[in-house]
């Protein structure tokens, strides 16, 4: 591999571009998602060259930040579970055909499979690096990640973890910090659910369940993001809406869950009146790499 050189966020545009973004303002939404995912790369240092095997890899906004960190002699594969059809306006199968189509297409082999049954189905491949970016709390439990850590044990030189820190250095990023804890605890009476909030991880938790499995921290930072990145306000408006206190009355029995879970809305509402029209910020995300203990 050669060695490391950071990544310019000049490049975000660019590198958009190979996502599919229907208009200027879905290209102007990918943008920022790309420059915060190369300021991820910048931060784990990945050399060009580098084997990848990224965990999570929904419509492929990542893996066209880390193909483009691979380079011609790297290569990434990129694994998501999830339906094809999911998605809008683009489904997963389709992001990832027009992907496949652009310049990186052949840095890119896509898996719609179990993280484990990759593992298990290719033979002794190895790769030198394995990427969780922001898919540990779209897992249903903490064994989720534990079991693919471990089935990964002699087949990655390193782990590289990007998730929410739940913290929110930008005070107006604490209706995100709070949305996701409501968000959390209501998908944690909902056994099928298939909410972006399912394990509601922390930095701790993670370290707890990698150090477990065979695994040493290594660098650590926090990053905050830029206020384009609309994550925050995506989130934190599904949990105002009236669809939450919907699906708080359809799923939730306990008299006392269900104040818990409304009173948690309450917060929400006010964290953001509090703002006084200012948008949403998205709470701090924490960078991590992780190497297996000699």
């Amino acid at each position: 591999m050669a060695a490391f050189t950071p990544i310019s966020l000049d490049t975000a545009e660019s590198i958009a571009r190979y996502s599919p973004t229907p208009n200027d303002t879905a290209l102007q939404i990918e943008k920022v998602q790309v420059e915060h995912r190369l300021q991820l790369i910048n931060a784990w240092r990945i050399p060009p060259g580098s084997t990848i095997l990224e965990i999570g890899c929904g419509q492929g906004t990542c893996t066209t930040v880390l193909a483009t960190a691979a380079g011609p002699n790297g290569h990434v594969d990129a694994v998501d579970p999830g339906p094809p059809d999911y998605g809008s306006p683009y489904t997963l199968a389709q992001a990832q055909a027009i992907i496949s189509a652009g310049t990186l297409g052949d840095r890119i082999t896509w898996h719609n499979a179990e993280p484990t049954d990759v593992l298990a189905t290719s033979g002794d491949k190895v790769w030198d690096y394995a990427v969780f970016s922001h898919c540990i709390w779209y897992f249903d439990n903490r064994d989720v990640l534990s079991t693919i850590l471990r089935a990964m044990q002699g087949r990655v030189g390193a782990v590289l973890v990007a998730e929410y820190a739940l913290t929110a250095t930008e005070r107006d990023a604490q209706p995100h910090l709070l949305s996701a804890i409501a968000r959390a605890a209501l998908e944690a009476h909902n056994p099928s659910s298939t909410a972006n909030i399912r394990c509601l991880l922390s930095p701790a938790g993670i370290k707890e369940i990698a150090e477990a499995s065979g695994l040493k921290v290594g660098d650590e930072s926090i990053i905050v993001p830029a206020a384009g990145l609309l994550d925050g306000v995506w989130e934190s408006g599904e949990v105002r809406s009236k669809s939450f206190v919907d699906e708080v009355g359809k799923r939730i029995t306990s008299p006392r869950v269900k104040e818990m879970l409304l009173s948690s809305r309450e917060a929400v509402i006010a964290s953001h009146a509090a703002m006084n029209g200012r948008k949403t910020r998205t709470m701090d995300v924490w960078v991590a790499s992780f190497t297996p203990v000699e």
